[in-house]
């Protein structure tokens, strides 16, 4: 097969997406600069040539993976557990569209030895609690949340659910509808912080 000549942009973001899918079909440790040349159709020195070691491709992927699950605008008005119900389900539905999430999100290897690629899932993650805080908080102040209900705790085991859950969905091959099983988990969650 011959090789298309891209812009080196458009090889690496190529080289990153392979990386994901190779991640979620063989394990993120198992991902070799092999297995990426092949997948994009070039030479391992190829794929060096665009990303000098491999710490460099996994911090490119922790790059992408974060401004996918980038918090978006929340609006300013209406329903904050409507609000807070749908940001949770578009959060669950990337992690279906990308299945190498939890494993690259868990894997222990990748983060002791990409620093960079760690610092960027944690602020991430940092961004998620604080957007599910601040939801939960302004349905306190609307009357459709309980009023003893901190934010960051709430916040906290929202997240806490989505990874347990991801985690599971992962270990058990993606065997189940995970948006689905998440909404309905989630909902028992968001129940139990309603008003009595």
């Amino acid at each position: 097969m011959a090789r298309i000549r891209k812009s080196a942009a458009d090889r690496k973001a190529e080289i990153v997406r392979a990386a994901i899918r190779l991640a979620a079909e063989i394990g993120p440790d198992r991902v070799t600069a092999r297995h990426l040349a092949e997948a994009v159709n070039i030479t391992q020195p190829a794929v060096f040539r665009h990303f000098p070691a491999k710490s460099d491709i996994w911090r490119s992927v922790g790059e992408t993976i974060v401004q996918h699950l980038a918090v978006e605008e929340v609006p300013s008005d209406g329903d904050a557990v409507d609000a807070l119900a749908a940001m949770i389900r578009r959060h669950l539905e990337h992690i279906a569209q990308t299945p190498a999430i939890p494993a690259i999100l868990f894997s222990r290897e990748l983060h002791v030895a990409n620093e960079a690629m760690r610092a960027h899932f944690e602020r991430g993650m940092a961004e998620r609690r604080a957007a599910y805080g601040a939801l939960v908080d302004r349905g306190r102040a609307d009357g459709r949340i309980r009023p003893d209900v901190a934010p960051a705790d709430a916040a906290a085991l929202i997240l806490a659910t989505i990874q347990g859950l991801a985690v599971r969905w992962s270990l058990e091959n993606r065997g189940f509808d995970l948006t689905g099983e998440g909404m309905r988990l989630i909902g028992a969650l968001l129940d139990g912080f309603r008003p009595r």
